[in-house]
Formats: C-alpha cells, structure tokens, sequence
C-alpha cells in the first residue's frame, strides 16, 4: 500500500529537475499523476516515464483559461484531485539597474500569479470534497539573493500567500504548506555556472562548502519533503515553511 493509492495529484513545472522528481516520488506511492509543463511534448514525454496511467498536460500556470482547463481535465480524466505541487518557475536574474520590466514580470507571472491560479482552481475540488494538501515552492532566495530582487520578492510572496491559504482553507479540510530549497543540482543551477563561468564540478562544491552537512542538495530531496508535507501524516502542519537547504540558512 502507497500513501496515494486512489489519489490524484498534480504537479506544475515537472517535465524536468524537482517538478519530474516530485512527479515520480507520487507515482511511486501510489498517485495517479498529471504533468504539467508549458513545452506540451515535454509534459508528454515525463508523464510517459512515470508509467502508465499518468496524464502529461501543457499548461501556462499564469493564464486562467489555462490553469482553469488543466485543473478541469485532470479531474475529468483521471477521475479527481487530491493534491497541487506549485512547482512551475523561471529565473530572470539581474541587478536593478540592468532589471527590465519583462523580467520582472515574467518572473512574478509564473511563480506568485501561477500558484494563484492553480491554488484557487484546484480549492474548488478540495473544498467541496473536505480534503486536499498544497505544496508551494519557495526557496531561500526569499532571504534575499543579489541580481535576484525579482525572484527573492516572489518567492518570499509564496511565503505570504502559503500563510493565508492555511488560514483560510484549513476549516475546509485543506493543507498548505510551503518548501524552500536551498542549492539544488538541477540544469537550472548547472546553467548558472556556465554563466558565471565556472564548471559545474566547481560551482556545485563552491554551494557545498556552504552549509553544515558539505554536500548539494537533489530534487529528489524536495520530492520527499513535499510527499511527507502531502500526507496523511503531515495532517496537523499547515502555514509552514521548511527550509530544505543543508543548514545554509543556518550560517
């Protein structure tokens, strides 16, 4: 037995790195899993290794039309919803002065108005059914992070926003909690190295020399977080965030 036999979960951004990662970790315990990712065909291909009974859909998180179709059509065709993984981001990084107004709202778009979308979309099922877990993605960034003013702001926003919807939707049945990596292998981070023209090798033992426990962390790190966050075990935590960083905020 699985801890999400007979549920349904959805995980937005998760053709790749710790959406694909959280994806299978639900697979794996039981869920049927929709795959959400704006490439379509990547969204596809992920849902397709997860093994059958999994559903692949494009989705722009921050179009209503969209977030509204995808949540619908998971229901119709995977026969429910259980639990939301807001996953979907993008990175835009640069110091102020050089910021433009598309990367500030690019960034705001997919991580604060995404998570609206999807999180009020799929409240609709979760209320009227009495029962359903939110995950939100935040990240330490939300600390503050030099070139990421647009990203810290809305990751810390996830924070706010993670906070209201426990005290809103908690008499209804609902959990909303929020993780906050820290330094995540991912091809995210490892094009942050070739951008700051360092090797990865290097980049990723610069980020472990950083924190308690000397080593980077694995999508598959958030993944079991977020699964633990999204079981019946976690049904008294709500409003929290947890910090999934090594210790780094630590020091």
């Amino acid at each position: 037995m699985g801890r999400f036999d007979g549920r349904v979960a959805v995980v937005t951004g998760a053709a790749r790195g710790i959406g694909f990662a959280t994806a299978q970790r639900f697979a794996e315990e039981g869920a049927k899993v929709a795959v959400l990712d704006l490439d379509e065909t990547a969204a596809r291909d992920a849902a397709g290794r997860l093994g059958e009974g999994h559903l692949g859909l494009s989705c722009d998180v921050g179009n209503t039309e969209s977030a509204d179709s995808a949540v619908a059509r998971v229901v119709e065709e995977l026969g429910g919803l259980h639990v939301l993984v807001n996953n979907a981001g993008v990175t835009r990084d640069n110091l102020l002065f050089k910021m433009t107004d598309d990367d500030w709202d690019t960034v705001m778009n997919v991580h604060l108005r995404g998570a609206f979308l999807m999180s009020r979309a799929a409240q609709r099922v979760f209320v009227g059914q009495k029962l359903g877990k939110i995950v939100n993605l935040s990240s330490v960034s939300a600390l503050g992070n030099r070139g990421q003013a647009n990203y810290a702001a809305a990751k810390m926003g996830i924070q706010g926003f993670t906070r209201t919807l426990a005290i809103e939707l908690g008499p209804y049945g609902v959990n909303v909690n929020a993780v906050a990596p820290g330094f995540i292998a991912t091809d995210m981070t490892d094009a942050t190295a070739a951008r700051v023209g360092m090797s990865v090798e290097d980049f990723r033992q610069a980020a472990a020399d950083r924190n308690p426990v000397r080593r980077v962390g694995f999508p598959e790190d958030i993944a079991a977080v977020a699964a633990f966050l999204c079981s019946d075990e976690a049904s008294y935590v709500t409003g929290q965030v947890l910090y999934v960083d090594g210790g780094a905020t630590l020091v």
